[in-house]
């Protein structure tokens, strides 16, 4: 019995009228027509081409494509006449007939939790519950649009939120959705946005990175423990198998994405932002296929000279390398598909597509990107992107190559067809003209929308339109004409300036021998790519240095340590260290005999460590401040640098080689810091200081209690210093029981374990652990003295201390009290009287702290202030008296030792990184400039090769914008871009 129910399902499942189960109000509808398509070139998959084939479908069925089929009696014959025909193209990123669910309107005041119903993530941008193909509809207004450039299938999904729930993949015929929908649950989509979630958490990106981090250990724990609900979790799990495709949003995040990959062991398919030519070797690193758009920027105007100058060197190179992105990418070997995302009109996706052929993508690649790759990632290649028996009939007819410059016939979904353009005839050849008993022989060249009208000099030049077969040839300044096109001739009439008429005949003497270049895999363009700089912008590096074996005679050398400055002596760097130090050193005993070394000589200049800045915010991405949540421990800077911060070479230019990246002072424990070398040309990854512990941002004072916020922002804990101290022990009660719980479960042995749910893991938990275990060190925004003692309190009766005040401008008043804690102090120079709680700073704090032994440093908090640190330490010496050695100290060797670094840098010794300054003169002179600045040995600044970047820069500037004079169509309006610059109390929602 089963296997005849089983026969009369596959009986009922073949007939058309009945596929889908739905009630039939009208007559049995299951005729099927079959065509044939003739006389084609198809274009069965981007490397099998058929000449003069045909073409057969039946239904939304392909039966056949090939040079020798027999066609089925019955069959509709169509000649396409030499016509291309092509398997329709797959976009695998579209909002296309997705209802939007709508946001509800923000409140004055911020919303912490969310506004859900059910058992859902606490977190509103996090909802994998969501199934696109729910909220599907077809939408033939859109669908029009797509099949006008194409398209014949595209993947959507509700485009909002963090966790983004499934996608479905759509055919866009003018079906209804349950026939359109070919794969209900296709893939689960991801990004960095929270979107149009009102909640509070995440306001910046570290804030969404830890936020997916805790969501993906939260998921994995919850498909072990029964004992919790949560539907969120609960499809998340369910949906794990299905691709996963991540939008990164900027191309700086592709390393960050994949840091995560990583660690959780997923292989996302990561939708690009098309720049990916800025970091191509990080892009390839990912070992990630791509999905990728071609919405390049629009040029700008570039008429008014003044407004010219404010646009960046960084935007033109991007405006020039955009449209090369597909070529760099092939070239890397990264597959990828092409998407339509971004562009805000679908008419410049074959324009784009097309410019990029033109700068060298191959055209296989193209039609590739456009059909196999996406049915590929999407396991549905056995049903589209090739024109292969059995497949969905889901082709384009074309004028001729669809990557030149055809005209898009019609667009077939499902068998059904969809007329994209009017066919135009095609009169292109070369031709005799006759006119007045004369013969000339003349070309109709271009493409059939714009077809152009020439003799064999060019002393004839008009332009020619098409409509059936009547022609119109046009130069307004000569004729006028107009004929008719039959049996490869064009007879007319034409009319000149003076308004006299005569009559013209054209005899087709043949076609025009072009070059076949369909689907030619190895395409060249003459057009040189654009060179990419390490950073692509002002200053960038076309050649990254590399470090260098130098010895520097004649210095007067600060060495920061018990010789204390040397005069007339040499210093030698070999392989990024420092290799000696001393009057008349000898190269020969101190280098190899195969060693290039460079000898400079430095008579009347000094010779420095590098600058640390112990309190930093350049160089971050997307948010200083995680300001959502009292407690924050579990987001990073490390997870947001930005290498391309143009605050690094300016501070390099300052002398400045190490920073702490710190989070800001919006929360009492806010993020773990970055302490990173300013290696400009590197990677973010790269920048980090491999030997560095963990340090982590705490916040005393009206910041963190929000008294500075407005009047809206009253519902957060705490709303008093009070409070503030309630957060603490709070937050290491919580840890410590965590850490119990942890102990506990670890004490078990392997039988017990798997009769046992490990505890949940918590990131957030396990960075305050580490700070009761001190395996992360405190940075302490602080100003008032009352609540400096109020934490060392906390620290002590919790077990650890804290490693550094930052700012502490109350801290002379308690100076002893720090130095019997423990704690150093890293302080401003002269800020006082910007608020209400440093009213009582003074400038000789640095001073009087270190008078008392208190480890003493001074920081800038600030991108201006941190090319100038040497001054700042100078007016220590004015204000404070302090000794010139112990002036420098304190931007120098002092904050190496609160960064636990001092093995490593902060002094002139023997083994340490060679991590040097040169200067004009004393450093602690406002007079002084730095003339080269080296990180491991490698010169990463000089004054000379500054000057000479400039002149290069300004070259390369006014190349582009020459470039950019022959671009047609509106340019963009240029803007003065405002430079960002975080602080401590930066809170705004960039992300």
């Amino acid at each position: 019995m089963r296997i005849i129910f089983l026969g009369l399902i596959v009986f009922f499942n073949s007939l058309g009228f009945a596929q889908d189960g739905f009630p039939i109000n009208d007559v049995e509808k299951n005729f099927e027509p079959i065509y044939a398509f003739t006389n084609a070139n198809i274009i069965v998959s981007p490397y099998k081409k058929i000449k003069k084939g045909t073409l057969i479908i039946k239904g939304d069925k392909i039966l056949s494509a090939d040079t020798n089929t027999i066609i089925p009696r019955g069959a509709i014959i169509r000649d396409l006449d030499n016509a291309y025909v092509y398997p329709s193209f797959i976009d695998l990123y579209s909002e296309y007939g997705i209802r939007k669910i709508k946001s509800k309107d923000r409140d004055y005041q911020p919303q912490y939790k969310t506004s859900k119903k059910g058992a859902h993530h606490w977190n509103e941008s996090i909802h994998p519950e969501i199934i696109s193909a729910e909220l599907f509809e077809t939408k033939n207004d859109i669908a029009k649009n797509y099949r006008s450039i194409g398209f014949g299938a595209v993947l959507s999904h509700d485009q909002n939120g963090i966790f983004r729930g499934t996608g479905c993949l759509n055919l866009l015929s003018e079906k209804t959705a349950h026939k359109n929908t070919l794969l209900i649950n296709a893939a689960t989509f991801y990004s960095f946005n929270k979107g149009n979630s009102n909640q509070k958490y995440p306001t910046s990106l570290m804030g969404s990175i830890a936020l997916i981090k805790q969501t993906l250990l939260d998921a994995d724990w919850y498909s072990l423990n029964k004992n919790h609900a949560n539907i969120s979790f609960l499809q998340y799990n369910k949906h794990n198998d299905l691709p996963k495709i991540f939008d990164i949003g900027n191309v700086l995040n592709y390393s960050r994405l994949n840091k995560i990959s990583d660690e959780f062991e997923i292989d996302f398919i990561i939708k690009g932002d098309g720049f990916e030519f800025q970091k191509i070797e990080e892009v390839k690193n990912c070992n990630s296929k791509l999905i990728v758009p071609v919405n390049f920027p629009k040029h700008y105007e570039i008429d008014d000279p003044e407004k010219i100058k404010w646009t960046t060197l960084k935007e033109l190179k991007k405006w020039e390398t955009a449209p090369f992105n597909l070529k760099i990418l092939e070239n890397h070997n990264i597959e990828f598909a092409i998407t339509t995302s971004g562009l805000k009109n679908k008419k410049d996706f074959l324009p784009n597509l097309r410019k990029s052929i033109a700068n060298g993508f191959s055209k296989s690649r193209a039609l590739a990107s456009l059909t196999i790759i996406p049915a590929s990632i999407m396991n549905i290649d056995d049903k589209i992107g090739t024109l292969e028996n059995g497949k969905l009939a889901n082709f384009i007819i074309c004028s001729g190559d669809v990557f030149e410059d055809a005209i898009i016939y019609e667009n077939w979904v499902l068998g059904e067809k969809y007329n994209v353009n009017k066919k135009i005839l095609d009169i292109r050849g070369s031709y005799t003209l006759k006119r007045n008993l004369e013969e000339t022989p003349v070309d109709i060249t271009g493409p059939l929308n714009k077809l152009l009208f020439t003799d064999l000099d060019d002393s004839l030049k008009f332009s020619i339109s098409v409509n059936d077969n009547e022609i119109i040839i046009n130069n307004k300044n000569e004729y006028r004409c107009s004929g008719i096109f039959f049996n490869n001739k064009i007879k007319g009439r034409c009319q000149n300036h003076e308004g006299n008429f005569y009559d013209f005949f054209m005899q087709r003497d043949s076609l025009l021998n072009e070059e076949e270049q369909i689907l030619n895999a190895n395409s060249d363009s003459d057009v040189l790519t654009p060179a990419i700089w390490s950073p692509n912008k002002a200053y960038g590096f076309i050649e990254t240095p590399t470090k260098e074996n130098i010895i520097f005679r004649n210095a007067t050398i600060w060495t920061n340590e018990n010789e204390g400055i040397l005069y007339n002596a040499d210093l030698a760097i070999k392989n990024g260290k420092i290799l000696s130090i001393g009057q008349s050193l000898d190269l020969k005993s101190l280098f190899e005999k195969n060693d290039i070394v460079k000898e400079i000589n430095v008579y009347g200049k000094h010779i420095t460590c590098g600058i640390i800045d112990e309190h930093s915010h350049i160089a971050i991405s997307n948010g200083v401040n995680e300001s959502s949540e009292s407690v924050t421990a579990e987001v990073s800077i490390g997870d947001v640098i930005n290498p391309d911060d143009h605050n690094i070479y300016r501070q390099l230019a300052g002398g400045v080689t190490c920073v702490q990246l710190l989070h800001g002072s919006a929360n009492p424990i806010g993020g773990k810091s970055a302490i990173i070398k300013l290696r400009w040309g590197s990677k973010a990854e790269d920048m980090k200081v491999k030997a560095a512990p963990t340090f982590i941002k705490f916040a005393l004072g009206e910041n963190v209690k929000q008294s500075n916020w407005g009047d809206f922002n009253t519902i957060r804990f705490p709303q008093t210093r009070m409070g503030v101290e309630q957060v603490f022990y709070d937050a290491f009660y919580r840890a410590k029981k965590y850490e119990e719980e942890w102990e506990k479960y670890n004490q078990l042995n392997n039988k017990e374990k798997n009769k046992t749910i490990a505890p949940r893991e918590d990131l957030e938990l396990n960075t305050l652990v580490d700070i009761l275990n001190e395996n992360c060190f405190i940075t302490c925004h602080s100003y008032v003295q009352s609540e400096i003692n109020m934490l060392m309190h906390v620290a002590d009766s919790m077990g650890f201390s804290v490693n550094t005040f930052t700012h502490i401008l109350e801290g002379y008043k308690i100076a002893d009290k720090l130095k019997k804690h423990g704690a150093a102090a890293s302080t401003f120079s002269d800020w006082w009287a910007y608020k209400f709680e440093v009213n009582d700073a003074i400038p000789y704090n640095a001073a009087l702290l270190n008078d008392a032994g208190v480890l003493t440093g001074i920081n800038s908090d600030d991108a201006e202030m941190g090319r100038r640190l040497n001054q700042e330490a100078a007016k220590a010496i004015k204000y404070g008296g302090v000794s010139e050695e112990d002036a420098w100290k304190m931007i120098t060797l002092n904050p190496a030792k609160m960064l636990h670094l001092e093995k490593q840098m902060g002094s002139i010794k023997i083994g340490k990184d060679a991590d040097i300054v040169i200067w004009s003169n004393n450093p602690l002179s406002v007079y002084s400039k730095v003339e080269s600045t080296y990180i491991d040995g490698v010169c990463l600044y000089n004054n000379e090769i500054d000057i000479s970047l400039r002149e290069r820069d300004l070259n390369e500037k006014m190349r582009i914008i020459k470039i950019m004079e022959k671009e047609e169509g509106e340019g963009k309006k240029v803007k003065k871009e405002i430079e960002h610059l975080y602080h401590c109390d930066s809170i705004d929602e960039e992300h």
